[in-house]
């Protein structure tokens, strides 16, 4: 069985954890200290999700239209899979991932906000590739094969400020292995949660990203965009979502409902995106089911989810790089990295035109 050496953790979420779950810090360090640096780095470090040699991740972001998109490029392909369980989705390119279909690599997967419009960033990823001389090759021109999904964010900071194909060129241009900017970043920038009583009783997501790295070579790594209906859970505590009535903390989403409360929910208005990244080898049909299973740290984080009002979807994007036979220890690994990944994402977020984050809620 491999042995965990890294898992990405921040002194935020440390932090933000300690003072939401009211766990006294001697235990809670104790808990935590092979896993935490013994002091904050001072200068820009290598992220541990780029010990997968064939990534890198770019984003753009704009605070003042609250939206953005996030970018991982594969430049010598990857094998993905992919599964959406929420009902409102906004995709490209997701047949072509279906095993037996022909097309084996893909080149980008993109997180974007804006809904639909958001689509129009991957057009600007394919022509960044294209110039890159990056593509399938089919004997007269390479053809960029990008994939992804949008979230709805139009709620938040200028509904007219969409994300389209100069920002996907742009956040491809600025891929790089160093860092990912988590919180109000990227497909993370306009991301709330807890929206079943109103946008006036949301709370700030983002974009969270957890690393899970082992000592025979295999990365598993998870990047999410949590913009959900529900709210967010640690061990069954809720750590995040739908304001109570004085907003000095929060009420379940779900006895809400359960309770008859009027829900004042557009549909397709919230999304939970998801990529579970790796360096083992996959084929389409090992990458979809990964996928599937991953969506498991959904349903224990977010509450409620994959409802008819989330597009919520997962990819799984496996480099091939290390050969890993266990499939259920990548299982399990899958929905740690993404549970904690999704509770990053409320955690490194900030306040943003008017809506709260979670440490403004807790203060």
């Amino acid at each position: 069985m491999p042995t965990l050496v890294c898992v990405q953790l921040s002194l935020v979420y440390t932090k933000t954890l300690l003072r939401m779950l009211r766990l006294t810090a001697l235990p809670y360090l104790i808990l935590l200290s092979s896993y935490m640096p013994a002091q904050p780095p001072t200068k820009l470090l290598s992220d541990p999700i780029f010990d997968i040699k064939g990534l890198a991740v770019g984003q753009a972001t704009d605070t003042v239209g609250a939206t953005g998109c996030t970018v991982l490029l594969f430049e010598q392909g990857a094998t993905v899979g992919a599964d959406v369980r929420g009902a409102a989705p906004g995709t490209r390119e997701l047949a072509l991932l279906e095993p037996g279909n022909l097309v084996e690599q893909v080149h980008a997967i993109v997180l974007a906000g804006g809904s639909a419009y958001g689509l129009s960033t991957m057009s600007g990823v394919a022509r960044w590739l294209e110039e890159q001389d990056i593509g399938y090759e089919t004997g007269v021109a390479k053809v960029p094969i990008v994939c992804g999904a949008v979230l709805f964010d139009l709620a938040i900071g200028e509904a007219s400020a969409r994300p389209d194909a100069d920002m996907g060129y742009r956040a491809a241009a600025s891929a790089n292995r160093m860092r990912i900017q988590e919180g109000n970043h990227g497909a993370g920038t306009g991301a709330t949660i807890g929206k079943a009583r109103s946008m006036e009783y949301a709370v700030k997501g983002g974009l969270g990203v957890a690393t899970l790295r082992y000592d025979n070579g295999l990365v598993v790594s998870a990047i999410v965009a949590v913009n959900a209906l529900g709210d967010v859970y640690h061990n069954d505590t809720l750590i995040a979502g739908m304001l109570n009535d004085d907003k000095t903390g929060y009420t379940s989403t779900e006895a809400y409902i359960l309770n008859g409360y009027r829900t004042e929910v557009f549909p397709g208005s919230n999304t939970t995106l998801g990529v579970i990244v790796t360096n083992a080898t996959l084929t389409k049909a090992e990458a979809r089911k990964l996928a599937q299973t991953t969506h498991d740290a959904y349903g224990r984080c977010i509450r409620p989810t994959h409802t008819l009002y989330d597009g919520d979807i997962i990819f799984a994007a496996a480099t091939g790089e290390v050969a890993f036979n266990d499939r259920l220890f990548l299982t399990v690994a899958a929905n740690v990295a993404m549970q904690e990944a999704i509770l990053r994402a409320v955690t490194t977020a900030k306040t943003l035109h008017g809506v709260p984050a979670t440490e403004e809620v807790h203060k």
